[in-house]
């Protein structure tokens, strides 16, 4: 029974049809079918038990049976169809085979016929193409023989017309068949070697050569004084044709007429202002511009339309007119140097400078061209330093003037600070005379860059820096207070003597003693208050100095020539202000500090081993607290816009007091316990008044 079964169960295997699960789903995709026998997980027993869930649902198994027969009817005759299909396929296949290959035979025999024809149909085409190339070249030589002919004919024509017409002077009827001939020759050159060619373009030329002596003959028999009265002077519809023509010529003719009719709308200008002549001279140097204004209103009133508007001849009778007087000036000053002072020579640089501002208005600059070197012309689009080139050699005069009302400003700084005065307000601010002298600086940097921004530029650079020095050095370094003998000490160590002893009373006769002799001997100099309040003062004005130092230095290399900004350097400049405020906060740490330092002397005179009880508070200390309170508030006012050096200061001094605080504690003679106490209650004292004290006032609480 078991063998059967398994039998049983290979030949179900066997003929099972296993398909891959793309398959399955491909055919889902083409099928779409939803019947549970299309299912590849088909289950008969679950689809009986579907048709037949219960026992009632039997009576109509026939029914189902029935149906179950003609679908498999159905099903058989479905597989019997695509059976017999399948048999004719592959007869189907040979017989469309056979027609394709067909197919292709003939159209291979088609293709070949074409290729025949086009092969054909080419060489028709090249013979075709060749007879046009022949025709079009044919063509195109008669068309240039002709239009050679044609200018051959213009030519020989033009030729004896324009003798003709030269000769007659009539130059409105000169000018259109002359720009042709011109053409048409430039044309002929290339056949220069055929005589008669040679022989028209030589009469072209000699044409052109007597029609420019001729129309500048004409031109200067025009503008003689002599040629008024003449009836054979040309009208000025012929100088206008006249010079339509000399357009047309060779450049050279322009050139030439231009250089004799500029020369001589200037030569009433060169004689009036000979070098010899009191009005050449700079201080009537606005005579000259005017001349030139008043002589183009003339020329450009009478003549304005008759010249041809691409001549420029207004413009290049100014630019003539420039050079002249550049070169007169410059003759004129070389000789008369010692007659020239900064007044005159600003006066005549301001009149020249405004001419050439309005002629850069009045014209476009195309024909303001000056001569290099190497004799080259340079184009130059502005008539700026046209003509004030001429004074650049003489700044020095200007420089040098700079330098001796610098000298005089110092002096005068120096005469109102004799008598230094620091006003009254909490905040004085700073001198008032060096905001004086920056605001001269840059009165003269402003007129110096109107001049020139390249070596005089530099030279006020090595002034200012001069007078930099100066002004620190006389102005604020010489009013710095020096350290007087106060005259009230003694009654005031006196005055206190009562508050002494009764702070040490505790102490030895013999201890009293020593205290009372050593107040006796001499007094360390301090500074009065009013000399505080100066140092400070200077100090303000010191650091105003130095930022406006800084700020000169950059707008100073931002206006220079680019070649001289690398020299400009006033750090040196900076360095002096910097050393004056330094020196400043030093003064005034050390006179702090000298008020501390008899207090500090007494505390080892003091016999701490006899102290018997710690008092509230010394005498000494009492002192110290009194100079902080009495030095530092005035300071910390006065430096009210200086808080960063305040805070130095502060700083400076406790590095200075705390080390010789310490140092005299060390040098302390034996104490007993309550004598320690005392110093060690001292420095309590001590460090409560500092941090207590207007000292701390500063930024951040500087002595914190």
């Amino acid at each position: 029974v078991d063998e059967t079964e398994h039998e049983g169960k290979v030949k179900d295997h066997i003929n099972e049809i296993v398909l891959s699960e793309d398959v399955q789903r491909a055919i889902e995709q083409v099928l779409q079918s939803s019947d549970p026998l299309d299912q590849p997980d088909f289950s008969p027993t679950d689809y009986i038990n579907q048709l037949f869930p219960n026992e009632q649902s039997l009576s109509n198994i026939d029914e189902v049976i029935a149906k179950m027969e003609c679908d498999i009817s159905l099903i058989d005759d479905n597989i019997r169809s695509v059976v017999r299909g399948q048999v004719n396929t592959g007869e189907n296949g040979r017989v469309a085979l056979r027609e394709a290959q067909q197919s292709l035979t003939q159209l291979f025999s088609l293709i070949t016929d074409i290729k025949n024809r086009a092969e054909k149909t080419e060489d028709a085409v090249k013979e075709i193409t060749r007879d046009i190339k022949q025709l079009d070249s044919a063509k195109n030589n008669l068309t240039y023989a002709i239009t050679t002919l044609n200018h051959l004919h213009m030519l020989v024509g033009g030729v004896e017309n324009l003798k003709h017409l030269s000769e007659r002077r009539q130059y409105g009827e000169v000018l259109n068949p002359l720009q042709a001939i011109i053409e048409v020759n430039q044309h002929f050159q290339q056949y220069s070697e055929i005589s008669q060619i040679q022989t028209l373009s030589a009469q072209v030329q000699q044409i052109q050569s007597e029609l420019a002596t001729q129309i500048t003959d004409d031109i200067k028999h025009f503008f003689s004084p002599t040629s008024h009265s003449n009836a054979n002077r040309m009208s000025l519809t012929q100088l206008k044709d006249a010079c339509l023509v000399a357009s047309v010529l060779d450049k050279p003719v322009k050139k030439n007429i231009l250089k004799w009719y500029i020369d001589l709308q200037l030569q009433e200008y060169v004689q009036l202002f000979h070098e010899n002549q009191d009005i050449a001279w700079l201080d009537k140097i606005d005579k000259r511009y005017a001349w030139v204004k008043r002589h183009l209103l003339d020329f450009e009133e009478k003549f304005g339309t008759v010249f041809p508007a691409d001549w420029e001849l207004s413009e290049r009778i100014t630019v003539e007119f420039c050079s002249i007087t550049r070169d007169e000036l410059t003759k004129i000053m070389a000789r008369r140097r010692t007659e020239i002072d900064v007044k005159l020579l600003l006066f005549a640089i301001q009149k020249t400078a405004n001419f050439e501002q309005l002629l850069d208005k009045r014209f476009n600059g195309t024909a303001v061209e000056v001569a290099s070197e190497d004799r080259e012309r340079k184009e130059r689009h502005s008539f700026h330093d046209l003509i004030g080139s001429c004074f650049k050699p003489y700044l020095d005069i200007y420089t040098d003037s700079i330098d001796r009302e610098l000298a005089v400003l110092i002096d005068q700084f120096v005469q109102q600070n004799q008598q230094l005065v620091v006003p009254k307000e909490i905040n004085p601010g700073v001198i008032p005379n060096c905001a004086d002298l920056f605001v001269f600086y840059k009165k003269c940097m402003v007129q110096c860059m109107q001049l020139s921004n390249e070596k005089p530029m530099y030279d006020l650079v090595l002034i200012f820096k001069k007078y930099l020095r100066e002004y620190a050095a006389r102005v604020l370094e010489a009013r710095i207070p020096k350290p007087q003998q106060p005259s009230t000490t003694t009654s005031s160590i006196s005055s206190s003597m009562s508050l002494l002893t009764k702070d040490f009373q505790n102490l030895s006769s013999a201890a009293g003693q020593v205290i009372h002799n050593f107040l006796k001997e001499g007094d360390t100099p301090r500074f009065s208050v009013e000399d505080v309040r100066k140092i400070c003062y200077i100090l303000a004005t010191a650091e105003y100095c130095l930022e406006t130092v800084q700020q000169l230095e950059d707008k100073l290399k931002e206006k220079i020539e680019p070649s001289y900004a690398a020299k400009v350097d006033l750090a040196d400049e900076k360095d002096v202000y910097h050393r004056i405020i330094s020196n400043c906060i030093q003064l005034l740490v050390h006179d702090l500090d000298t008020g501390c330092e008899q207090s500090l002397l007494l505390m080892t005179k003091i016999a701490w081993h006899s102290i018997s009880n710690v008092g509230d508070q010394s005498g000494f200390v009492n002192q110290i607290v009194t100079n902080l309170r009495q030095t530092v508030p005035v300071i910390r006012d006065n430096l009210a816009n200086s808080r960063k050096y305040y805070t130095q200061f502060c700083h400076k001094f406790v590095n200075s007091f705390i080390p010789k605080y310490i140092n005299t504690l060390y040098r302390l003679r034996p104490t007993s316990a309550s004598g320690g106490g005392s110093s060690t209650s001292t420095a309590s004292t001590l460090t409560a008044s500092a941090s207590s004290s207007s000292i701390s006032d500063g930024p951040n609480g500087a002595m914190g």
